[in-house]
């Protein structure tokens, strides 16, 4: 993987698929295939996949998470939300990594982490026999304390940090940058404090990936919608390639 992220020490880079699915999805048809996308990032370093099967199919389709399993030499990262059918479809295909997020059917995209202290008893519930079928489970949460330490109470694996509000004020100037990054430091240290591994995404570019590689306890950043749009002018392979570099040039 020469010129990726797995010939290196640096962490890991997930690339999300999503919005391959979102292209192909607007004219009816097979193609672009998101399948083919998560080959082309595997061969050009990503260590995992991911792909957000939502309730309303509006990108990731059922049959292409059979496909991106049967397919990919690295993990797959189911994202989904806690609902009873996406229970049931995790269990019969059962990907190495479930992360569970928010989801509302009017949102462009996820727009905020999960309440994982106002529903911890359906969280813990639901979290187990993921679990006990070998997935390995994370919950998108925001940098507030009492829900980082929900989820370790409801025995999260893992949390992905939501990096949303700190990219905004980074490239839109709609916040304190300053004050975002000490917020996800903090949640960082705070989770790995309580057993639990880290990882990071929504919003991430080249610029705010090199910051985020950084965070000593980050051990995993999650991209999609930047890749994905970088892949039009330069090509995804090349993309990838350059989202590794950045990780390593911190």
């Amino acid at each position: 993987m020469q010129g990726g992220c797995r010939d290196s020490k640096a962490l890991r880079l997930g690339v999300n698929v999503d919005h391959v699915a979102t292209v192909r999805n607007a004219r009816g048809g097979d193609y672009p295939d998101p399948v083919q996308a998560a080959k082309i990032a595997e061969k050009a370093g990503a260590d995992g996949i991911t792909a957000h099967l939502r309730e309303d199919r509006r990108h990731i389709r059922d049959r292409d998470i059979v496909r991106l399993k049967e397919s990919l030499s690295i993990p797959l990262n189911l994202e989904m939300a806690a609902t009873e059918e996406m229970l049931s479809i995790a269990l019969k295909y059962t990907p190495k990594a479930i992360c569970i997020v928010p989801e509302r059917r009017q949102e462009v995209t996820t727009e905020s982490g999960l309440d994982v202290l106002g529903q911890l008893t359906k969280l813990k519930e639901y979290i187990k026999p993921l679990q006990n079928a070998g997935c390995r489970v994370s919950l998108f949460v925001g940098t507030a304390p009492e829900q980082i330490a929900a989820a370790a109470q409801a025995g999260a694996d893992v949390i992905e940090v939501h990096t949303g509000p700190y990219c905004h004020a980074f490239n839109d100037n709609q916040g304190d940058v300053a004050s975002e990054l000490k917020k996800i430091t903090q949640a960082a240290e705070q989770a790995t404090q309580l057993g639990m591994e880290v990882h990071a995404g929504h919003g991430l570019n080249y610029k705010t990936t090199r910051i985020m590689a950084q965070i000593e306890h980050i051990k995993e950043l999650n991209i999609g919608h930047f890749l994905i749009g970088e892949a039009i002018f330069i090509g995804l392979d090349a993309a990838v390639k350059q989202m590794c570099i950045a990780i390593r040039q911190q």
